[in-house]
């Protein structure tokens, strides 16, 4: 008996795989494509501009064995799914998996779900469609649009300022705008002004006045003193508050110098205060709508301390399953790349009775709460929630890693909370007035007490607002503490993983999918890079950026790059032509490559003069960029060849002489900073350029030792010797003419190759001989297609 074909299900990774293939019965086949099996050649452009930009797709690179187990369960499945995720990505998959695979277009279903549960794969199989090929063109249009901004300005780059840099139609905009926040910062000029800030108290009978100056001057754990929280319970237990000046007879304070600011406090000093008007109403709080990828991106940054491409990469696992024990490997969440807050009637109702069971019907608003996503989002999609509000993160907890866990618990907690009821809060707002010798004074503070939480129930929310104590108007009040405080503007902050995608979704750059791998590649492309979880631009960020927004201004433009997402958005859902959009964008960018080819100076060439004078001659120092930077170097360069570091603001680094002296000509040695940290150099350089490489600690890591001889040929270059070289993985044979001569390798095969040169077999007439000897090439499988 001849057994009936099984239907083909394809996603992209074995754990998707996995968790959907429980659900569906024998008469189905699933198997993951392991992400993309075809794309643009990775060395070559790929792009025939001149026969409108048609694309030349190859196999992805370690995707050959995939593609052939692939073509073989093709080729006996009755019918083909292509289950692979549904957004823009996910159908471009889609549509290479089918042109690879060949089944035809009438045995060919896409099925898309944005949780992998028995009952969305249920409903996705039972009405599968086809692939969406407006979908599929917008990809292909943004992919051909990368390709040519990366391989068309990427060797510019190489020529004009450093080899191995890399150009991105949205990477390089995002450096941008970190790159422009950090001008504003060293731009800033910081204005002075003072605050006479007050702490009072409605008790008459004591004086507070020291136990509040030792209290604030407690060292804790975090060696800042008292965190407002605990500030907040010292004045309740006192019954005291903070209050500002706000206002000096029907003018509004403000003292910009320490004279104005000291004749103001002089005045305050010995006066009486009194409250002079109380005013209370109430405040309502509503929930956040539920996650999409970039809200669930600043939540985890700020909540967890989750770095963006953390918190998709766990975010990944929960949405393609988890093994729940007895209960299988399930998925957890929803699709977790979307910009829509869209949630199911289903997900509403099931969030709604948990509420109602388990909270309370106080925590049940009587209508459920309705969010509006941009214009741009898709409603097809949903917001990312849990896919079963009754699996609980403390039900579940014991079968999830830390990170699972935590990220789980944020996205279940903003789930039920968008559907809970508002908290409400008792606003206070409270005058004091004081009769002063220059005229009356006026203070101000905000009281808060929360009424009902509601929602921060399950959502809980920070507030730094005090509670005051109860009071009436015309009460006289003490003065605990009264200082005039000496302040100044602060410039702009730094951007954090959480704020700068805040920055990219709020001005239209990029996409959901794009903000992690955006992040990751402008720190690996050395751009910019993160310390104490701040984003700093690096002189190569700037100089990178300056260039390529005076010879690419409409690339590096905001606006322009939104404008090209709304086109390749109009692709997608307007079915606007993708080729229209390619001819559009690339005419005026070819006129800027010709010119920028023709006039963009060398970074290197290019020199701003500085303050300094050069230590050996004399002359003015000059600031210039190579490859760890900006530095210092004279300006009668060749005939001086001094340089000196500089630090991020162009001031002179002093290089600090260590213990050591050179090993070469005795000369001290400097600590010195390079591409791969601090190590020490000679202070005798260019004459003499000993180093010493340096570990963490700072200690002097011993010389690797020199190469051992082994008289084996270089099969490669026939002049040179093998050698035995150290690495940090261990030992390996290397050919003695290193770097114009760079074979490598297994030093396992040394005791070999002795023998083979010693009957005269090595080295042999050509490298594919050599190459099987070694075994670095494996020999082809004989099939029926090459006998």
């Amino acid at each position: 008996m001849v057994k009936a074909a099984k239907s083909l299900v394809i996603v992209e990774s074995p754990a998707k795989a996995k968790t959907i293939n429980k659900y569906l019965g024998p008469d189905f086949e699933v198997k993951s494509s392991m992400g993309h099996v075809r794309d643009l050649p990775s060395k070559n452009f790929g792009v025939d501009i001149e026969n409108n930009f048609e694309p030349t797709y190859e196999i992805t690179p370690g995707r050959q064995r995939t593609v052939d187990t692939l073509k073989t369960a093709a080729k006996k499945c009755h019918d083909l799914y292509l289950a692979t995720d549904l957004d823009r990505e996910g159908e471009a998959i889609a549509w290479h998996l089918a042109q690879i695979l060949g089944v035809p277009e009438e045995r060919t279903y896409r099925v898309i779900f944005n949780a992998i549960t028995k009952s969305a794969i249920k409903q996705a199989f039972e009405k599968p469609g086809k692939i969406d090929i407006d979908k599929v063109m917008a990809q292909q249009a943004r992919r051909i649009l990368d390709r040519i901004v990366g391989y068309e300005i990427s060797p510019l780059l190489w020529k004009k300022v450093a080899r191995g840099l890399s150009a991105g139609r949205v990477q390089s905009v995002a450096v941008k705008i970190i790159v422009e926040r950090e001008k504003e910062i060293h731009n800033f000029k910081p204005k002075e002004y003072w605050l006479i800030p007050t702490v009072f108290t409605t008790d008459l009978k004591n004086d507070y006045s020291r136990q509040w100056r030792d209290f604030i001057s407690t060292d804790t754990q975090n060696g800042k003193g008292p965190t407002a929280s605990e500030q907040g319970k010292w004045l309740l237990e006192h019954n005291a508050f903070k209050a500002e000046l706000t206002k000096i007879g029907n003018d509004k304070f403000h003292a910009s110098n320490k004279e104005q600011a000291e004749r103001i406090f002089s005045a305050l000093k010995h006066a009486e205060f009194k409250v002079a008007n109380i005013q209370t109403k109430q405040s309502v709080s509503h929930p956040a709508a539920p996650f999409i990828t970039s809200t669930l991106q600043q939540a985890a940054a700020n909540r967890l301390g989750f770095a963006t491409k953390r918190t998709m990469f766990v975010a990944q696992q929960l949405y393609e399953g988890i093994d729940l024990g007895s209960m299988g490997s399930l998925g957890l969440i929803t699709y977790m790349r979307t910009d829509s807050t869209h949630l199911s009637s289903e997900a509403v109702t099931d969030a709604r009775n948990y509420i109602g069971m388990h909270l309370g019907q106080d925590y049940l608003p009587a209508q459920a709460n309705i969010y509006t996503s941009k214009k741009s989002a898709q409603q097809a999609h949903e917001a990312i929630r849990p896919t079963d509000v009754d699996l609980t993160p403390t039900d579940i907890k014991q079968f999830l890693t830390d990170e699972q866990s935590k990220l789980y618990e944020l996205i279940w907690r903003r789930f039920v909370a968008c559907q809970m009821s508002p908290a409400k809060w008792d606003v206070t707002n409270l005058d004091v007035a004081a009769d002063t010798s220059i005229e009356q004074c006026w203070y101000r503070t905000t009281g808060r007490v929360l009424v009902f939480d509601g929602y921060t129930k399950v959502w809980p929310i920070s507030s730094t607002e005090q509670e005051l104590p109860r009071m009436q108007v015309g009460q006289k009040l003490a003065v605990v503490d009264i200082n005039a405080e000496q302040h100044f503007t602060k410039p702009p902050a730094r951007y954090t993983e959480a704020s700068l995608v805040k920055a990219l979704e709020s001005q239209g750059i990029g996409r959901p999918s794009t903000y992690s791998p955006i992040i990751s590649t402008i720190q690996e492309r050395g751009y910019v890079q993160q310390t104490d979880k701040k984003f700093y631009a690096t002189d190569l960020g700037e100089v990178v950026t300056d260039k390529l927004t005076e010879y690419f201004p409409k690339i590096m433009d905001v606006s322009f790059t939104r404008y090209m997402e709304e086109q390749l958005d109009k692709i997608e859902e307007q079915h606007l032509a993708w080729l229209g959009v390619l001819k559009d964008f690339y005419g005026p960018f070819e006129k800027n490559l010709e010119i920028a080819t023709k006039q963009m100076k060398h970074a290197k060439a290019e020199v701003t003069p500085s303050p300094y004078n050069c230590p050996q001659c004399g002359k003015q120092l000059q600031y210039r960029f190579g490859k760890n930077g900006k530095f210092l170097s004279c300006s009668a360069y060749p005939d001086c060849k001094s340089a000196c570091p500089c630090d991020k603001d162009g001031k002179m680094v002093e290089e600090e002489k260590s213990e050591l002296k050179c090993p070469v000509c005795g000369k001290p040695m400097l600590y010195k900073n390079g591409r791969f940290g601090r190590f020490l150099g000679c202070a005798d350089y260019p004459n003499c350029k000993t180093t010493l490489k340096l570990d963490k600690q700072g200690n002097v890591l011993p010389a690797k030792p020199p190469p051992k001889p082994t008289e084996i040929i270089c099969h490669k270059c026939k002049d040179g010797r093998l050698v035995i070289r150290e690495s940090k993985k261990g030992p390996f044979l290397g050919c003695s003419r290193f770097p114009k001569c760079r074979t490598i390798i297994n030093v396992k095969q040394l005791e070999h190759l002795k023998q083979l040169q010693s009957m005269g077999q090595w080295p042999p007439e050509t490298q594919e001989e050599a190459e099987k000897i070694i075994g670095s090439k494996k020999p082809k499988k004989v099939t029926s297609k090459n006998r």
